[in-house]
């Protein structure tokens, strides 16, 4: 919302300088997001007078002018405007102005061969116009030496305020002059609207043409005839200020309707009479009428928009824009001035489908004053009487002009309850009147108030709105500072397990070398489908866009088009993660909070790219497994107790996924190399690994008595490894002969490890050999050979009786476990 300073008072008697009034505009919640002052753009020009122009003696279009300028002797002046003469006033700039129209700072200089000590400006080097073929030409009364901002009257300060969308009655200047008169900087001009009489009745028929229930749509439709009028340029200080606040003057008519918009608050529309065939209906549009609006551009409407229509058709968008059809120009004799109420739902939307925007739309989406439907229309039509002339008729109303009664019983200690800030009452009855509030005192209490709602103000609903009224003006400044009180001891932690677990994976991820990504939480139904969603109920009804229509049921979709994206511009070694929400359906307990990661090309945990050892290889399974153990490990969670089955989701490649379960229906996610067929789907070169966690399907640590850690124990003596090769059915887990033989003896056995799996020659078909590494650590004395044969049988036994394998046996028929067995394959 921007206005002028001579504006503004225009509606507030006071002499507060711009400062006071930009200061005191923040402080009642009208925050002045800048103020333009054009004085300071046009500092360093004044009018001066050319005592004496002379051909230059060296060049055919250029003149030598001695210029007063007010300011002691004439300058010398080489000037090449071909209005430049003796006796002309126009404007003047000394060495050292800054030139807006040509980007420029002057400065005293030679001219082939004639010396030249400043400028004299046209009306485009001083950023005003277009026109350029000649110096300005002023009054030849015009005082020398005056600032020619000030004699020109462009001096006026532009004040820019950010309105909030609960104000509309500050999207007038009338209501902005309003605030401030009410926190004391002046007094408000608010002086009734004389009505105008009409000479003759209104001739156009006006008709409100809705089905039941459809009333509140339009309530008050006024329209009042204006003939015999002059429709030229509107006046100078009209044209001013409406290009001051970057409205382009068009003509009177117009330029009227625009200006009561911005000065009150209250946009109205005008016709041509002439154009307007038979009478007016204010309905909703039908399936298939177009407009061609007053912006050159044309709408397809359809019956969820309320027109305004003749019997040619529709006429005006209600509430948002006219068309060009009726329009007023300079030809325009008779005018028909509307001033109507609308429904601000139906322009809020209305205007959001049509993707069409304007000064009417953003007033009536927030809602005007239904009060002044008729005053303003007044008002509109004695500034066109007054600058177009012309006779007024009566005034055709069809519809019910509103009249608001809504009455707050208030408690004058509400105050201090919600705010904290003692105000004499006085004051408080005080700032609620200047404000436009009727109060009356309440007959049980003296303390209470009743307070009557100005119609201007659709957003003060209840006692709480007249606290924060109350306390703006007063000041919020005023309300003292409180500290919360502090409990002794030591706080609780506020935190929940899931929120502690979220902050924790996303610094264990960054500490594995991966960057977080923060991706969109919407996927199209395509990228839905391939990562097990496209549930209709996750469908969203209004997306933002075509490609982002479905709640992601995963974490990975967004994750592979930004690894994709990479690639695309040469970053193809990429490790990214993500913490956030995915959504499984639209049940309670159907939003999850996952953890997923992705490494692309050559980036393994050690690092990404080339090197000289030749260790660099793509990256594939086990490293989206090292890093999802990491990951779950860090949470709290015993990796040991961690199931590694194979197999994964069907984005996942099936001979190359993992899925992590604690027991034998509890998955808690899974890792591996996307399938091949997703990445072309998704346009991702491979290959790419990629893990995902559902954080809330961890279980919760154990409760400890203490959060201290135990003591550490470590044995002096020295720990003994063994090697073991068994002969298993190739379908057997190897982490299931690890876990056998790490239960076989759990005071001995420290650690199992799997180091080789072969298949091939001296290994019978449908079998593999797996190859386990274990670590016996002594506690109390030193193990001897036949204790070390005794852990060994039962590490044999233990491993085929859970899952049926048998010690391999080397080609001479020994068995193969030793210190140093050999090694499979």
């Amino acid at each position: 919302m921007k206005f002028t300073l001579s504006w503004l008072k225009d509606h507030l008697d006071a002499e507060a300088s711009l400062a006071d009034i930009a200061d005191a505009l923040t402080r009642v919640g009208l925050e002045v997001e800048g103020v333009e002052d054009p004085a300071e753009r046009l500092r360093g020009f004044t009018v001066a007078r050319i005592v004496e122009a002379t051909q230059h003696p060296n060049a055919d279009r250029l003149r030598v002018c001695s210029v007063d300028t007010g300011a002691g002797a004439p300058v010398q002046v080489v000037c090449g405007a071909p209005n430049a003469r003796a006796g002309l006033v126009t404007v003047f700039s000394a060495p050292g102005t800054y030139i807006p129209g040509k980007d420029m700072t002057i400065a005293s200089g030679v001219i082939r061969g004639v010396e030249s000590n400043g400028m004299l400006c046209s009306a485009s080097e001083l950023g005003l116009s277009e026109e350029h073929d000649g110096i300005l030409e002023l009054p030849g009364d015009a005082p020398v030496g005056r600032p020619y901002g000030a004699f020109a009257g462009m001096d006026d300060p532009v004040v820019d305020v950010a309105l909030t969308p609960n104000r509309p009655d500050a999207a007038g200047v009338h209501g902005i002059a309003r605030d401030l008169a009410a926190l004391g900087l002046g007094r408000l001009k608010d002086e009734p609207v004389p009505a105008v009489e009409g000479r003759f009745p209104q001739p156009v028929a006006v008709a409100l043409d809705f089905a039941a229930g459809d009333e509140a749509l339009c309530p008050v439709f006024a329209l009042r005839l204006v003939r015999g009028v002059r429709n030229g340029s509107s006046p100078e200080w009209m044209r001013r200020r409406l290009a001051a606040i970057g409205l382009r003057p068009i003509n009177a008519l117009v330029d009227i309707t625009n200006y009561m918009t911005f000065d009150r608050g209250r946009p109205l529309h005008v016709f041509d009479a002439a154009k307007v065939q038979g009478g007016i209906v204010v309905r909703r549009a039908r399936d298939g009428e177009t407009l061609a609006a007053l912006n050159g551009r044309s709408y397809a409407l359809d019956p969820s928009t309320v027109v305004i229509a003749d019997a040619h058709g529709v006429e005006s968008i209600a509430g948002i824009m006219g068309g060009e059809a009726s329009g007023c120009d300079e030809a325009t004799t008779d005018v028909l001035i509307e001033s109507a109420l609308w429904d601000p739902t139906n322009i809020a939307q209305s205007g959001r489908r049509l993707s069409l925007s304007s000064d009417a739309r953003y007033r009536f989406e927030r809602g005007v004053d239904p009060a002044f439907a008729l005053p303003g229309l007044d008002l509109a039509t004695r500034l066109v009487l007054d600058i177009c002339g012309g006779e007024p008729s009566d005034v055709t109303l069809a519809g019910t002009v509103p009249k608001p009664d809504h009455r707050i019983d208030f408690p004058l200690s509400e105050v201090h309850r919600l705010t904290g800030l003692d105000l004499p009452p006085s004051d408080m009855q005080r700032i609620l009147e200047k404000l436009g509030f009727e109060l009356v005192g309440h007959p049980d209490n003296a303390d209470r108030i009743v307070a009557r709602v100005p119609s201007w103000r659709p957003d003060v609903h209840g006692k709480a709105d007249l606290v924060e009224e109350i306390v703006r003006i007063a000041g919020l400044d005023r309300v003292e500072s409180q500290p919360l009180p502090r409990e002794p001891g030591v706080p609780r932690p506020v935190l929940t397990l899931l929120q502690k677990r979220t902050r924790l994976a996303k610094r264990v991820l960054a500490g594995e070398g991966l960057l977080e990504a923060v991706t969109w939480s919407f996927v199209s139904d395509e990228q839905a489908a391939l990562f097990g969603g496209g549930k209709p109920e996750l469908r969203l009804a209004n997306p933002i866009a075509a490609d982002l229509s479905a709640m992601r049921p995963s974490l990975l979709p967004g994750l592979l088009a930004g690894a994709g994206r990479n690639a695309a511009r040469g970053a193809g070694d990429v490790a990214l993660f993500e913490v956030g929400q995915v959504f499984l359906g639209d049940g309670e307990g159907d939003q999850r909070i996952a953890a997923a990661g992705l490494r692309r090309g050559t980036a393994k945990a050690p690092g990404a790219g080339r090197h000289w050892t030749g260790a660099a290889g793509p990256v594939g399974v086990f490293d989206a497994k090292a890093d999802a153990l990491a990951l779950i490990a860090a949470l709290g969670v015993n990796p040991a107790g961690v199931q590694a089955v194979p197999g994964g989701p069907e984005w996942l490649h099936p001979g190359r996924s993992l899925t992590f379960r604690m027991g034998p229906k509890a998955a808690i996610g899974w890792c591996g190399e996307v399938h091949p067929e997703v990445l072309r789907a998704l346009d991702v070169a491979g290959p790419v690994a990629v893990f995902e966690i559902v954080l809330d399907a961890l279980p919760a640590p154990k409760a400890r008595p203490t959060k201290a850690r135990p003591k550490l124990v470590l044995s002096d003596l020295q720990p003994v490894e063994r090697d073991f090769a068994f002969l298993v059915d190739r379908k057997t887990a190897a982490s299931d002969l690890a876990s056998a033989a790490q239960g076989a003896d759990r005071a001995l056995v420290a650690a199992v490890s799997v180091f080789d799996v072969y298949e091939g020659k001296g290994v019978p078909e449908g079998q593999k050999s797996v190859a386990l590494a274990v670590t016996l650590q002594p506690k109390d004395r030193t193990l001897a050979e036949a204790d070390l044969d005794a852990v060994s049988r039962k590490i044999v036994d233990a491993v085929a009786r859970k899952v049926g394998a048998t010690l391999r046996s080397d080609p001479s028929g020994t068995a193969a476990a030793a210190d140093a067995a050999p090694k499979a394959g």
